[in-house]
């Protein structure tokens, strides 16, 4: 289990009803229809940039705790001593072609930028506020303007970051609190006199773009000042896309999952993750902790695999050049997007609820008759044999995408065996095209038990419910993010040797809690000792047995709700009881 962290989240978003953001009486032909290039397009660049890239992290020669663009917040640097950032913000090394010809090269189809983040520095040509990049910074141009330019020469979308609520300049909300007497202001006229007309600027000044709008931290947002944005919205740009931000009981077209995958995404809504390369995403510094090529990649056909879009962002300085760590991973993400970028554009979900060597993706004739499947294997079998667990449909054709050679593959009653070269075409991920009949009709491998009778059921092969997710980054090896007491953990096994089993589980809880694990009508039960921290785990036993038969099992872990607290848990383990 993570901190929780401020950067665009608050809780307040993570509860919003999501409805559809479209015009009133949108049929599901309208929607999919408005939602069509983004769901072919699957990945994007989220650009952080403003007059918070000047400090960089630091405040009266101190670096300041946070992420970049809150420093005004996390240093609680007052309204006219901020302002002053504006004066030296003059970024010559901008050019907007360099940026767009960057995302396209990686791969990317999409590109959204911050129009206005929290500080409300306006980042386009505004006429409704003297605080933006044309009236108080000596830059002058409208960068927006020129990456529409650039977007519409190269053929990528752009959309507009707006921080509708949080406005520390303007008299928008400040999450924490005010911590300047110059702030106070009265939040209805902030929405009325400066969200409403710059979310109409903005809307109306960049030919087709934005075909985005992304909201963030839905502070003080009630459902009076979420109409008024919503209706300006609706009125001048009827099929564009907003996510579930906007707060006020508006939802959106889109889930937003910050920084993190969700274990199973969300099944029939369209949803992004969106994920910073370092550990910000304004510009600071001294943030060098920069994600490996390999996570980058493997983070997007993991999210591809899961149905969703990845949101990558770069922090461009206050000169105005994205920094060469980022621009490096870009362009060798791009390099393999070149060669598996058709596993990736206008997929879908997998099939699958596991595998353990990698990620699936698919796309289904649109007649039905046939599907092609694209393995994404992470972990490169050494037996020469790619095992496709759970398979039912009929396999026409196996290939590798990066050179189209052909392979040959056998099946069982459950499962296809692919056979494939001794080495890996890609060290970060290979792909394998298998093409089927039919859509894919799979079942869940069951976990065996191993010779001596016992089983252990990891977390890595767990199905989870709810909110939970499977954290493996940083030697990781857990289910976590328990913070409901509703959620629950299942894993299907297969039982050769049946009888009474003794059950013990390994677990991570601060704060201590109850659990029991379920096998049909049976029950156990324990409790977590209180540990150190969410990552020192204690095997635990739980009191009672479970007599399972012959067959198929499948045991249930949930929280005991009275006095329960988050855990994180690695794994199960059933030994016979003598």
């Amino acid at each position: 289990m993570k901190t929780f962290r401020f950067p665009h989240c608050i809780v307040a978003w993570l509860l919003l009803i999501s409805v559809t953001a479209g015009a009133a009486g949108e049929t599901k032909a309208q929607h999919d229809a408005r939602m069509a290039w983004w769901r072919e397009a699957k990945f994007g660049m989220f650009i952080h940039w403003g007059v918070y890239s000047v400090p960089a992290g630091y405040y009266h020669g101190q670096p300041v705790g946070g992420i970049g663009e809150w420093i005004m917040n996390s240093g609680k640097i007052p309204m006219a001593e901020y302002q002053t950032y504006a004066k030296v913000f003059n970024p010559v090394k901008f050019n907007a072609e360099d940026w767009v010809k960057l995302a396209k090269a990686a791969g990317q189809k999409y590109i959204i930028i911050t129009s206005k983040h929290h500080d409300g520095f306006a980042m386009f040509d505004t006429q409704v506020s003297p605080w933006g990049i044309t009236h108080a910074s000596p830059f002058g141009r409208d960068p927006l303007q020129e990456l529409a330019t650039a977007c519409q020469k190269e053929g990528i979308q752009l959309g507009f970051y707006y921080s509708q609520a949080q406005d520390w300049n303007n008299g928008g909300a400040a999450a924490g609190g005010k911590w300047d007497p110059a702030q106070q202001h009265d939040m209805d006229d902030y929405i009325d006199h400066i969200a409403v007309p710059q979310v109409k600027e903005i809307l109306s000044h960049y030919g087709r773009f934005p075909v985005v709008l992304w909201w963030d931290t839905p502070e003080n947002m009630n459902p009076d000042r979420a109409k008024k944005i919503y209706d300006a919205v609706i009125s001048l740009k009827p099929d564009i896309i907003m996510n579930n931000r906007l707060g006020g009981g508006i939802g959106g077209d889109t889930e937003t999952p910050e920084q993190y995958v969700p274990s199973q995404g969300y099944p029939g809504r369209d949803w992004e993750t969106c994920m910073t390369m370092n550990e910000t995403w304004g510009y600071k510094r001294d943030d060098q902790n920069f994600k490996s090529t390999a996570t980058l990649i493997r983070n997007l056909c993991d999210i591809a695999s899961k149905g969703g879009n990845y949101l990558l962002n770069v922090g461009p300085t206050s000169e105005g050049e994205i920094p060469p760590p980022e621009v490096e991973r870009l362009k060798a993400v791009g390099a393999w997007m070149k060669v598996n970028g058709g596993a990736i554009y206008g997929t879908t979900a997998s099939p699958f609820v596991k595998l353990s060597w990698g990620r699936c993706t698919k796309k289904i004739a649109p007649d039905g008759k046939t599907t092609t499947l694209y393995l994404h294997v992470f972990s490169w079998p050494t037996n020469g044999i790619l095992l496709v667990p759970g398979l039912k449909n009929a396999v026409e054709s196996a290939r590798l995408l990066a050179t189209g050679r052909k392979l040959k593959f056998t099946r069982t009653v459950d499962d296809v065996a692919v056979k494939v070269p001794v080495t890996a075409p890609d060290d970060i991920s290979s792909t394998i095209v298998l093409k089927i009949k039919g859509p894919p009709e799979t079942i869940s491998p069951p976990i065996f038990q191993a010779a001596d009778g016992a089983v252990r059921l990891p977390a890595s092969e767990a199905k989870l419910q709810g909110s939970l997710q499977y954290e493996s980054d940083g030697g990781k090896d857990n289910i976590g993010y328990w913070y409901n007491p509703e959620d629950t953990v299942n894993w299907t096994l297969k039982v050769e040797h049946p009888g009474k089993f003794k059950v013990s589980a390994e677990i991570a809880a601060p704060a201590g809690g109850n659990f029991e694990i379920l096998a049909g009508e049976q029950k156990v039960s324990g409790t977590a000792p209180v540990a150190p921290d969410y990552y020192t785990f204690t095997r635990i036993d739980l009191s009672g047995t479970l007599d399972l038969g012959a067959g198929r099992a499948t045991l249930t872990m949930k929280p005991v709700a009275e006095g329960w607290h988050p855990m994180n848990l690695r794994s199960v383990q059933l030994v016979p009881a003598e």
